[in-house]
């Protein structure tokens, strides 16, 4: 398990694996660098000898509308979004090309293929998730390894905290035809299953779990018009 910050956190997550009988690793690295991301291929490797399945799960935010947007702040966005799941496959490759039925899951959005009024950044790093799914899935069908996506919509984290403090009844989702936000144990469902190797013949997908949000919520907060000079 990579993270980048909070040590305490992921050794926590690897004692729990341990705990239900599993074996497990935390390795710290930036996968927006190249380096760090090839060193978390390689300590995974020296650890449990072989690479089946890679979840890219690296996400950030810095929402603001186009106009006010900062530079730095665009390019952190589309660096790890982006960035750090075009790294992890590429260090991941040829590990992965030595096994039968491996898998590639990368964790997109929803919001990678509709509007949102001051998400254009990642917008536009899920909606490049989402075509370099597609991309790969292509390319490393030869060697039998399936890459898809999971487009999760409004899911209980602290990355929409403040989405979510409308309740479920106010706010926004408050407005998702099936009710409640989506859970992270929803998501992980879908993630495990895109993983298994039995589907073999499933590749190149990318799947919502959103409960029909991103095809019924409006764009965000209006604006106000603003005349031309």
């Amino acid at each position: 398990m990579n993270y980048f910050r909070g040590d305490q956190a992921a050794e926590k997550i690897v004692a729990e694996i341990e705990n239900n009988g599993g074996r497990a690793i935390a390795v710290q690295g930036d996968v927006s660098l190249p380096g760090d991301a090839e060193a978390v291929v390689q300590a995974t490797l020296a650890q449990a000898g072989r690479l089946d399945i890679l979840v890219n799960n690296c996400g950030i935010t810095r929402n603001q509308l186009i106009m006010q947007m900062d530079e730095a702040d665009w390019l952190d966005v589309m660096r790890v979004n982006f960035g750090g799941v075009f790294n992890c496959t590429r260090a991941a490759s040829a590990a992965l090309t030595q096994q039968d039925g491996a898998a590639i899951v990368n964790v997109s959005s929803v919001m990678g293929q509709r509007a949102w009024l001051g998400a254009s950044g990642y917008a536009a790093s899920k909606a490049a998730i989402n075509s370099f799914t597609k991309a790969s899935a292509l390319e490393f069908a030869r060697f039998g390894i399936r890459v898809n996506a999971v487009l999760p919509g409004f899911v209980e984290t602290e990355m929409i905290a403040d989405v979510l403090s409308g309740g479920n009844s106010d706010g926004i989702i408050g407005q998702v035809p099936v009710p409640g936000a989506t859970s992270v144990e929803e998501v992980a469902e879908v993630v495990s299953f895109l993983a298994a190797a039995h589907t073999r013949h499933l590749s190149g997908a990318l799947i919502p779990i959103d409960g029909m949000g991103g095809g019924t919520l409006l764009l965000g907060k209006p604006l106000k018009k603003t005349a031309r000079r």
